[in-house]
């Protein structure tokens, strides 16, 4: 036994953005690929990868599709257990299912209970990478990032600030937010796979003094990543115009306090300005669709086709527990059809890419993560294409792989999930 293994069926990877040209031609399709320790060592044809590895564990898939684990660039892991709450507006929701929830994050034992259930929860969806927001509580940090490393895993996430508009047990400072946030990153940031994001929940509820000490945290680590939310839904944008009367828009109230860089991930961005459009470009910052919680919570539906066209960096996200479902396939089906209501329907190729690869780059992470390729991190989940009768009669139907994995992006759920792997092992 080499202590390598070898994984056969139909390995899916990226060799350019299916958004620029035909999508059905960004992928190739492999015959099997090489995992060595914690890396993909090769891709390629079976008798090569055999000749090359006498003895290596050899796993057999047949007709399952084997692609980079799924990315998921915006969550808020402390809402796994008030996920699917009933029917408000995003401040109302937040006022009634998210402050009271969030608040039990005090209390280590509960946030280790919750960041061990949503890891499981989500890599039995084949999700193995995620940015997440935590509550302003540490503990719900240090959880986090103990139950990821416990798991070898990598993921990002940051301590959330909020020092007005929130209930007071959830309310910090300026200086607490920054010395606590700064305290969390030199601990964590870069241990293992483990990365620290700067957080200011969104411009409503910090001050500008708080946005101000993020921003100088930021520049102090400017490799780090930094998470907030951006024009999520009309009647938040007047709200920040109101806090905000001398900003130009809504994204001005993070560009004057050091928050609009790069690295910077911004949820939502549905009701953008031109010249909110034309900074995010200029820095290239991330652009984070979040499609059941747009859906679900009624803030409107995302540009993906023209925001692409105009050369922004996005990734998808299922904004967990805004967003109604766990699964980065029930993401990508509702990615398809808010597309389709803004008369521009996505394709599988360019949906998966989303997912993987796309998620990967806006967490400037589409080195490590995200594709199948020699050297990068292996992070993979194998997809079965008949998991359902429903998709597995519609399937079979199909001329090439692409109309194949359709019916598992739409239909499929945790039964497609035929295996994943993390950090080269089997979970």
């Amino acid at each position: 036994m080499t202590g390598k293994t070898i994984l056969r069926g139909q390995v899916l990877s990226f060799v350019r953005t299916p958004f620029d040209g035909a999508p059905e031609d960004a992928a190739r399709i492999d015959e099997a690929v090489l995992i060595d320790g914690s890396h993909i060592a090769a891709v390629g044809p079976l008798a090569e990868l055999r000749a090359a590895v006498p003895g290596a564990v050899e796993i057999d898939h047949g007709a399952h599709v084997i692609l980079a684990g799924f990315v998921d660039a915006h969550v808020h892991y402390p809402q796994t257990a008030m996920i699917a709450s009933w029917g408000k507006r995003l401040i109302d929701w937040l006022n009634t299912y998210t402050f009271p929830e969030e608040r039990k994050f005090a209390d280590p034992a509960y946030a280790a209970e919750i960041a061990s259930r949503y890891l499981d929860l989500t890599a039995a969806h084949g999700t193995t990478t995620m940015c997440s927001f935590c509550t302003i509580h540490p503990e719900s940090v240090e959880a986090f990032f103990t139950q990821a490393q416990a798991r070898g895993q990598r993921v990002v996430a940051g301590k959330t600030c909020m020092d007005r508009n929130a209930p007071e047990f959830l309310r910090d400072t300026a200086q607490s937010a920054y010395d606590q946030s700064r305290a969390l990153l030199e601990k964590w940031h870069g241990v293992g796979r483990i990365s620290y994001a700067i957080t200011p929940r969104f411009s409503p509820t910090s001050t500008p003094e708080q946005l101000e000490a993020m921003g100088a945290l930021w520049a102090e680590h400017p490799d780090c990543l930094m998470q907030t939310h951006l024009s999520e839904q009309t009647d938040e944008i007047a709200w920040v115009k109101g806090l905000f009367p001398e900003a130009r828009d809504y994204l001005d109230t993070y560009e004057q306090h050091g928050l609009l860089g790069g690295r910077g991930l911004y949820g939502h961005a549905i009701h953008l300005e031109e010249r909110e459009r034309d900074r995010l470009r200029e820095h290239g910052a991330g652009l984070i669709h979040c499609p059941t919680s747009n859906t679900f919570i009624g803030s409107g539906l995302f540009d993906m086709a023209g925001l692409m066209a105009e050369g922004q960096r996005i990734g998808l996200a299922t904004d967990t527990g805004g967003g109604s479902s766990f699964s980065m396939l029930r993401t990508m089906a509702a990615a398809y059809e808010i597309g389709q209501l803004r008369g521009v329907p996505l394709h599988a190729a360019q949906l998966i890419w989303l997912a993987t690869q796309g998620s990967a780059r806006a967490l400037r992470m589409d080195h490590l993560i995200g594709n199948i390729a020699a050297g990068m991190e292996a992070d993979l989940v194998v997809l079965d294409l008949a998991s359902t009768p429903a998709i597995a009669q519609r399937s079979a139907m199909a001329e090439d792989l692409w109309e194949a994995l359709f019916p598992t992006i739409m239909m499929g759920d945790d039964r497609a999930i035929a295996e994943v792997w993390i950090g080269g092992r089997r979970v």
